[in-house]
């Protein structure tokens, strides 16, 4: 008997669980940043963290499984954007 809704495949899943970790940690940077309390903001950090590591959790298994294929940066354009980040461009 089918229920009539449909089944996410493991890689919706996994799509779904990433986008909610990167709007949270959006939400979290947010908080920690208008936090006025120092303890608030400690704690608020604190979960900003977590919420780092698990979107990197979830990122290298989708990619493992090619699911979030990345290409690799060639040498001269990582140094070029670290020459921007570095004078402020």
């Amino acid at each position: 008997m089918t229920s009539g809704t449909a089944m996410m495949t493991d890689k919706e899943i996994f799509k779904d669980c990433l986008t909610s970790e990167k709007f949270m940690a959006a939400g979290y940077n947010s908080y920690a940043d208008e936090c006025a309390h120092p303890e608030l903001r400690c704690t608020m950090i604190n979960i900003l963290q977590d919420t780092h590591t698990m979107q990197a959790e979830i990122f290298t298994e989708m990619n493992s499984r090619g699911w979030y294929p990345v290409k690799q940066a060639q040498q001269a354009d990582i140094d070029q954007a670290k020459q921007k980040l570095t004078s402020g461009q």
